[in-house]
């Protein structure tokens, strides 16, 4: 630890506050411009940072919007009614900001494209990172098979059932895999793209909402709400809003994407911060206006709505098809299909990125951790897009609903069981801060989380409501008795975290990091002289200014 020390030392000695110019920089001659810049383990190679500050604006704009919002919110509409699914979706909302408060601390500072499964192993104990990297990956992965049932879903709306199945899957799973096998640049562009068509997808969404709620359509009239006086706000109680809750926790998605990015950016301080800012907003203002009005627009017993006796279909295609508005419904079709890719997509990129820091970090066979000269690690990607694709078939012997209800339970109790975990983690990270005497957060340009520990402490509150949820929902399932089956389908994620992490710990002996040794220094990012001039532009700018950032598309 000794060369870990002078190089802190070299560290604080460097960031302190400057008057605007690059003096400090430029007057530090003595330590490597390499090792400054990234201090990282480069034996499996290394990623890309193929991420402008441009693209990560627009992803995080776009990423996570899937079949969660699109169609998932029909069912969480159909179990607990349209109180009980606000309730839930705006408290998994504020669980966001409380996500990506506490991560970005972390990964502003430490940007590992393993993000924090890497800051588990580092700062409490590699036992706990194998465990919550396999969830992450396992959940990750499923969701490829759930959006590939969704995606039949969009394709029966045309082809009204006379589309076989396994056609749809087979299709879906190559459009999705293709990506992977061009450079990550590529992967970086066609989320830019998609995110683009996501955001103007949801801007016509929300206009046309607004406008049938006051009427529009040749058939349509001025919703004022009935569907929460004539039909039951708070659906099935308790066991409707765990339903509900679960369904927003795999909707949302666990946010982790954008972190993972951060390894891969090109200025993790100027992008990072501000997806930080921006994410919760856009997830709060998508979310949360598009279930208003679908709890204003479809009532909450329409056999149309996924998880009724009927044709399942999007909410949204289900409000303007009763308003008789033409080609909206097929415009939405297609532009949710491009979104559900997307979110297919950013599934495969997530796991794999996750499992190759767990190779790396020697979890498991570092074989796996390989990164070859376009920035893929091949093997991790491999692995991933075959368990992928089998989870993906399954929907051809097991039913779609069967399989589709254990990839949504096993997802939803992976992330926020991982919410707890990046909560701790953060926890941890300022007790080595403090144990080490680092002075991280009063150098240059540093970034910390607002009012902590605000952030963890409330992550862990929602994460514990939800947690309380998933076992209501296992003991008691709405319209059917309580069996085993049931309890390990809404539990079998949050199993799967606890008994690897415990196995691992036996076998491996893993030691509980000490504060006072953990690791600061690998992967520790210094700010280089143009992003503390870009930062120095960004700041003087006037506040009206910089808010356009956060909404311009170029």
């Amino acid at each position: 630890m000794d060369s870990s020390k002078e190089y802190q030392m070299d560290l604080k000695d460097l960031n302190k506050q400057h008057d605007g110019n690059l003096s400090a920089l430029e007057q530090t001659s003595s330590i490597n411009q390499a090792e400054l810049i990234e201090l990282t383990d480069q034996r499996n190679g290394q990623f890309h940072r193929a991420f402008t500050p441009r693209q990560i604006h627009v992803i995080s704009l776009g990423s996570n919007i899937g079949s969660g919002v699109f169609i998932g919110t029909g069912k969480a509409l159909a179990n607990g009614g349209p109180g009980n699914m606000v309730i839930a979706y705006a408290l998994v909302c504020s669980a966001v900001w409380a996500v990506l408060q506490s991560l970005s601390e972390m990964t502003i500072a430490f940007p590992t494209s393993g993000n924090y499964i890497d800051y588990a192993d580092r700062w409490v104990d590699p036992a706990l990172a194998f465990g919550a990297g396999f969830a992450e990956w396992l959940g990750w992965t499923a969701i490829v098979a759930s959006e590939a049932s969704f995606f039949n879903i969009l394709i029966q709306y045309w082809a009204e059932d006379s589309f076989p199945l396994a056609a749809t899957l087979t299709i879906f799973l190559v459009a999705t895999l293709l990506i992977f096998l061009l450079p990550s640049t590529v992967f970086a562009w066609f989320e830019y793209i998609t995110s683009l068509i996501k955001i103007f997808l949801f801007l016509i969404i929300i206009v046309v909402s607004l406008a049938i709620v006051c009427g529009a359509g040749p058939h349509g009239y001025v919703h004022r709400g009935s569907y929460w006086t004539d039909l039951p706000a708070f659906k099935n109680g308790f066991a409707g809003f765990s339903n509900a809750i679960l369904l927003a926790t795999w909707a949302v998605g666990d946010q982790v994407f954008i972190g993972i990015m951060g390894g891969e950016a090109q200025s993790p301080r100027f992008s990072m911060a501000h997806a930080t800012k921006l994410v919760p907003f856009r997830v709060s203002f998508v979310y949360m206006l598009s279930v208003v009005f679908i709890t204003l627009l479809v009532a909450s017993d329409d056999s149309r709505l996924l998880g009724g006796s009927g044709i399942t279909a999007s909410p949204f295609v289900v409000a303007v098809s009763d308003a008789s508005i033409p080609v909206i419904p097929d415009l939405l079709n297609a532009g949710m299909m491009c979104g559900i890719l997307a979110i297919s997509a950013e599934s495969i990129y997530l796991s794999s990125r996750i499992l190759r820091t767990m190779a790396h970090s020697k979890l498991i066979p570092e074989a796996i951790a390989k990164v070859d000269d376009a920035g893929r690690p091949r093997c991790a990607l491999i692995i991933t897009a075959v368990v992928a694709t089998f989870l993906t078939y399954i929907n051809l012997s097991a039913g779609g609903t069967v399989a589709l209800n254990w990839l949504v339970g096993i997802t939803s109790s992976c992330f926020f069981i991982n919410w707890f975990i990046i909560a701790f983690t953060n926890w941890r990270f300022h007790q080595v801060l403090e144990a080490q005497n680092d002075n991280l957060f009063s150098q240059l340009y540093a970034w910390k989380s607002t009012k902590w520990p605000l952030a963890p402490c409330w992550l862990v509150i929602v994460s514990t409501v939800i947690f309380a949820g998933c076992w209501a929902a296992g003991i008691k399932p709405i319209g059917a008795l309580p069996s085993a089956y049931n309890f390990f389908e809404y539990m079998l994620g949050m199993l799967i975290v606890v008994f690897f992490t415990l196995i691992y710990k036996v076998i491996m002996r893993t030691p509980w990091r000490d504060p006072k040794t953990a690791d600061l220094v690998t992967g520790r990012w210094i700010l280089r002289p143009e992003e503390i001039q870009q930062l120095d532009d960004y700041y003087r700018m006037p506040t009206w200014r910089r808010f356009l950032t956060y909404v311009q598309l170029w």
